[in-house]
């Protein structure tokens, strides 16, 4: 069958449309992204203005014209951190609803993390023993540790490279009193986690998911995406360690010349490379992978798991 899950997160609008069936790995179709920037369009309250409900509106039904347009039987669609967060979520829910047809779930970050783990399991296989899968999207971090398919503990911190860029790296390039305040905010927020997750032991393996993690990845030397989806991409800590005051000191026009990053993913890229080095070490993590399967694919998987046989 035909599936389509419409993923409304922090930065994007982003219609994934694969072919599946139950026991099958699903096939990606057609992509169909808008970018969105929604944290930066709430006002002052913590609500999404009404430009802002206009533009999610419009996108979103261009997106559901696209999954039927494409032949999708199913439609997937959830909403992440930044709906989840508005004053006004109910609100804007009812809109979509009511002016696209379009029913958005609203996950938790518990969720995020649990599905997104589960997309990792599938790509790795039980081969990987137990897993620590870190995933830095624009509005949370998600953390996740486990044997099975569903994770023995999973974690959600507002740590995520949009979020953090707008409330705490106004210049461009910044100021390194921001920067090392920043570093120190993320630190801290993980360190709380610290202990639940290390509690359940050293992982076999430890992986990254998220359009951050690739980004990072391929500035330090990993493959680009013309090696596709099987090409294994890794990302050191010492190569952050590295790489993060090389980024503090450039502007948003520089980071996007950089492999692999697109300009409206640049001037996250700072933000994301802090969350991302201060959860490697805090955890101790020298080393992860990189894997192309995460929340979407996750969502997919559940629902085709759910399938009648």
């Amino acid at each position: 069958m035909r599936l389509g899950v419409l993923d409304v997160g922090s930065n994007t609008i982003h219609l994934l449309v694969v072919d599946a069936h139950p026991g099958a790995r699903p096939l990606p179709a057609h992509s169909h992204k808008a970018e969105l920037r929604l944290a930066q369009l709430l006002d002052d309250g913590g609500a999404v203005s009404e430009e802002g409900v206009e533009h999610l509106v419009s996108v979103i039904a261009g997106a559901a014209q696209a999954a039927e347009d494409k032949g999708c039987e199913e439609v997937l669609p959830f909403a992440t951190s930044a709906v989840r967060e508005a004053t006004n979520a109910d609100e804007v829910l009812s809109r979509v609803k009511r002016e696209t047809g379009v029913d958005l779930q609203v996950l938790s970050g518990e969720d995020e993390a649990r599905l997104t783990f589960l997309a990792v399991r599938r790509w790795f296989g039980w081969s990987a023993g137990r897993l620590l899968v870190l995933d830095i999207g624009g509005g949370s971090l998600e953390i996740a540790y486990g044997i099975d398919e569903d994770p023995d503990a999973a974690v959600s911190l507002p740590l995520g490279a949009g979020r953090l860029t707008a409330g705490w790296l106004p210049g461009d390039p910044p100021d390194p009193a921001d920067v090392k305040a920043l570093r120190r905010h993320v630190r801290a927020q993980i360190a709380r986690t610290v202990g639940e997750i290390s509690r359940l032991g050293a992982p076999d393996h430890v992986v990254g998911t998220s359009k951050t993690f690739k980004q990072l990845a391929r500035i330090a030397g990993a493959a680009g995406s013309a090696a596709g989806p099987y090409a294994q991409r890794d990302l050191s800590r010492k190569a952050l360690e590295e790489w993060v005051p090389r980024l503090s000191a450039m502007t948003v026009g520089q980071r996007a010349t950089l492999p692999g990053v697109s300009e409206g993913r640049a001037a996250q890229l700072l933000a994301g490379a802090l969350v991302a080095e201060g959860a490697m070490d805090l955890l101790g993590v020298d080393e992860l992978e990189i894997c192309p399967w995460a929340l979407r694919e996750g969502v997919i998987l559940r629902r085709l798991d759910h399938l009648p046989t």
